[in-house]
């Protein structure tokens, strides 16, 4: 049905937008559990995992 392809599109873009959000959501709060624990976990600190794009 060609009526049902702008829901369709407005549906997909509103998923993409909310894992885009939640993806920087968890990295941005990855990036500060590792900065405010830089005296505890020295081995899990020694691995970069903060990704640069």
């Amino acid at each position: 049905m060609p009526q049902m392809m702008p829901i369709n599109w407005m549906f997909s873009f509103f998923f993409f937008i909310c894992i885009f959000i939640l993806f920087n959501i968890m990295n941005y709060y990855i990036f500060n559990l590792k900065l405010n624990n830089k005296k505890t976990n020295k081995n899990f600190l020694s691995k970069n995992f903060n990704w640069k794009w």
